[in-house]
């Protein structure tokens, strides 16, 4: 019998609905989780629950489905890579990145603050999209995570370091599991994780059906668009599914999400040399965003093992590239900070074929959520 996690909210409200126990229990059933990190909690050790409670959590549900398989550290000590295994055997991965944000500069000056850390977290096992920049993309699409399987992701990493930014840029796209990432964010802004919305992003290569209501079902959230090239027949070259959302469209889907939310939306850009990191193209990306409130984040392509089909672009075009930005369209434009490639937890890295041997795509480093440069 396959059980459900404890996390599933909607599972877990409509089991306690039939049963006429009030949704306020579950709250502390999920305070107690965290606050006994054991494999496999006994619910009747929970206290002051309704007495048809403890039945129903024993027959149907775990305190976790998963199961922490693994964790890897990076040499320098900031990036760790946790392998999880799901109760049907499939692997997914996460990464917990850390960072002093003192070390950063903004307009010149040391960023304040301290250190802070930030999971990147998966929503479904491979994914559809097939960006062949991104090695999760030669997994194909397995299956999506329930909201408990996302939610079990942040819990270990909780048990790692405290945790202050989750994004979702881990395996799979996320808004094509739209239903189990509003729940999952939904629940990790609630009691007992308080995360705060504007500590989350959500990265999506663009689709449209589901942008058009992501800003009511989970507002404040940061979005994060992975763009990755000015024009549509380049986009599609490198990100098939783009085909299905023209740029075009998209742009115009952007400017009514930005005009609802009030807020600045990020653009991820992977650098890939000869492909679209051209000073051309960097004026056709300023063109092109000159609409919208921005934040560019300039990604270094990692190497993915599977393909040499790419090259990262030097230093000296991503720089120019950022100049274009800055320079002649005043346009925020960073330059992501290379984290966990000795661990394969790099941009463009994850990808789980064999059980122990599994590499990550997340997001490098984002040193500040407010500028996804971690």
């Amino acid at each position: 019998m396959a059980y459900r996690s404890v996390f599933d909210l909607g599972a877990v409200r409509s089991e306690f609905e039939k049963a006429g126990i009030s949704s306020r229990f579950i709250a502390p059933i999920w305070k107690y989780v965290l606050q006994n990190p054991n494999v496999d909690i006994d619910f009747d050790e929970v206290t002051s629950l309704p007495s048809a409670a403890y039945s129903l959590l024993r027959s149907k549900f775990r305190s976790s489905t998963s199961t922490l398989d693994s964790v890897f550290e990076s040499e320098d000590n900031v990036t760790s890579k946790l392998l999880i295994r799901l109760q049907d055997g499939a692997f997914v991965e996460a990464v917990v990145m850390r960072y002093d944000t003192r070390l950063g500069r903004y307009a010149g000056k040391p960023r304040p603050g301290g250190p802070r850390s930030t999971l990147c977290i998966s929503s479904q096992v491979g994914c559809k999209m097939g960006c062949k920049f991104c090695a999760t993309g030669s997994m194909g699409f397995k299956r999506n995570l329930s909201s408990g399987e996302i939610v079990e992701q942040l819990v270990y990493a909780s048990r790692i370091s405290h945790i202050r930014n989750v994004v979702f840029m881990g395996m799979g796209e996320p808004l094509n599991n739209y239903a189990a990432l509003v729940e999952a964010v939904q629940i990790m802004t609630g009691f007992p994780f308080q995360l705060s919305p504007k500590r989350i992003t959500i990265s999506t290569v663009g689709i449209i059906h589901a942008l058009n209501k992501l800003q009511n079902d989970l507002p404040n959230v940061n979005l994060a668009i992975s763009l990755h090239a000015p024009v549509q027949d380049i986009r599609c070259q490198i990100m098939p599914a783009a085909r299905a959302f023209p740029l075009e469209k998209l742009m115009d889907t952007l400017l009514v999400y930005q005009r609802n939310s009030k807020q600045k939306i990020f653009i991820e850009y992977i650098m890939l040399d000869g492909v679209n990191d051209e000073e051309q193209q960097a004026h056709q990306l300023g063109k092109l965003l000159q609409t919208l409130e921005v934040v560019v984040n300039l990604i270094p392509f990692n190497p993915i093992g599977i393909t040499n089909q790419f090259r990262t672009s030097n230093e000296q075009n991503v720089q120019r590239f950022q100049s274009v930005l800055r320079g002649f369209y005043g346009i925020r434009t960073t330059i992501r900070k290379q984290m966990g490639q000795d661990i394969n937890g790099a941009c463009g890295q994850l990808v789980v074929n064999i059980p122990h041997k599994g590499s990550v795509r997340s997001a490098d480093l984002i040193t500040d959520i407010e500028d996804l440069h971690i």
